[in-house]
């Protein structure tokens, strides 16, 4: 047999656990057993039609040709003219870039702040795939414990808590997975304050923005111009197979992140630009409102029902779709216990390890993608483990 070797990026890297519970979940499907994803982060509603029927389009116009590095120039004028509808905000076209989905974004940023052995300050819990593909650009992230007494946010005591002579930057989200909580926009001001003070630079992830249910939504672009801010068309348009996203960045960023993008992408999905271009119609937003009520129903139902089942939720999710729940009543390992409830009971959650180590043993994530029906279901049968367990 052919020996190989694996580079240490490749070796190091973590799995994505989820990804992992989603296979063993359709698996199970496949064997006839009816199961309930909670635990992917995607919404359950199709693509709307008009977004489709544009890509359709686009296709038969043979529109199957690179596009600029940096993505369609009317595209990027339709983001910019976006931002002034719905914030009030004037954003220069020129600044905003054209990505394969959040993560290339993410990418793009790294690559073009952080050198080799430089840090990043990451909340954790936190989303994964920042942390591993900062790893895998060689730079360290440095994971900064939070709880809800910070709603789940880094803040400006934390922050310098952390800083060091190496770090470049810090990255934060809001709403935020998987906790679902918001950064208040003064906590952002002080942390834009913090970044100019210490010559860092402040990422600030927005992919959840639009899925906000108890106050006014907001971006970081009404706070300060100076932070670089991703946002992507998957979860509020609902595309995120289409992987197709943007970032506004500062003026001064956009060369090197064009030359960047250049080498590493070539270009953004052609097929997807012309379709985000429909997804930004006001008409068209009018549909994904209306769903984005729909999310907010199934909170209101799931959040209560999970704490009768002795779920201990800390901070009271305001956006995206999920709840970041204590399981310590039931569990010292969800990640076990997790796997035990999907083969047992049907229902796949996340595990709080996913989302870095602070008390991940003691947490999980609940995506409320499903129906009110299904969650209904999927509660009972939650209901049904905890009871079938109590002496586990």
């Amino acid at each position: 047999m052919t020996s190989y070797s694996l580079s240490k990026r490749a070796e190091n890297l973590s799995p994505f656990h989820v990804m992992d519970i989603l296979a063993q979940a359709n698996a199970l499907t496949r064997q006839g057993k009816t199961i309930y994803h909670m635990e992917v982060g995607e919404p359950d509603f199709p693509t709307t039609e008009c977004i489709i029927d544009a890509g359709i389009e686009a296709l038969k116009q043979f529109k199957t040709h690179y596009t600029a590095a940096l993505g369609l120039p009317e595209l990027r004028h339709a983001i910019a003219e976006y931002y002034d509808r719905r914030f009030s905000v004037r954003i220069d076209p020129q600044r905003i870039i054209v990505t394969p989905g959040a993560s290339g974004a993410i990418q793009l940023i790294i690559s073009c702040l952080l050198d080799a052995g430089e840090n990043i300050l990451l909340p954790d819990p936190g989303y994964p795939c920042n942390r591993n593909i900062a790893q895998v650009l060689a730079v360290e992230s440095m994971a900064i414990p939070v709880n809800a007494e910070s709603y789940y946010q880094l803040n400006v005591e934390l922050v310098e808590n952390f800083w060091n002579e190496n770090t470049r930057a810090a990255m934060v989200a809001t709403p935020s997975n998987p906790t679902g909580t918001l950064l208040p926009r003064q906590q952002l001001k002080e942390l834009c304050q913090l970044m100019r003070h210490r010559n860092g630079r402040l990422i600030v992830d927005e992919i959840y923005q639009g899925l906000v249910y108890d106050d006014h939504d907001y971006t970081a672009l009404q706070v300060s111009d100076e932070c670089f801010v991703i946002n992507s068309f998957s979860k509020y348009f609902g595309m995120t197979g289409w992987r197709i996203g943007w970032m506004v960045v500062p003026e001064n960023y956009v060369d090197a992140i064009d030359r960047i993008a250049q080498n590493i992408f070539l270009a953004p999905p052609t097929l997807s630009q012309y379709a985000a271009l429909a997804a930004l119609k006001e008409s068209t937003q009018q549909v994904l409102d209306e769903r984005r009520d729909i999310f907010k129903q199934r909170r209101d139902f799931i959040l209560p029902a999970l704490e009768q089942l002795g779920f201990e939720i800390a901070a009271r999710p305001q956006g995206a779709f999920y709840i970041y729940a204590n399981c310590e009543r039931f569990t010292d390992d969800t990640f076990t216990w997790v796997k035990r409830l999907l083969n047992e009971q049907g229902v796949a959650l996340t595990p709080g390890i996913d989302f870095g180590t602070h008390q991940a043993d003691k947490h999980c994530r609940f995506a409320y993608t499903l129906s009110l029906e299904s969650l209904e279901q999927a509660v009972d049968r939650i209901d049904a483990f905890i009871n079938s367990n109590k002496n586990y």
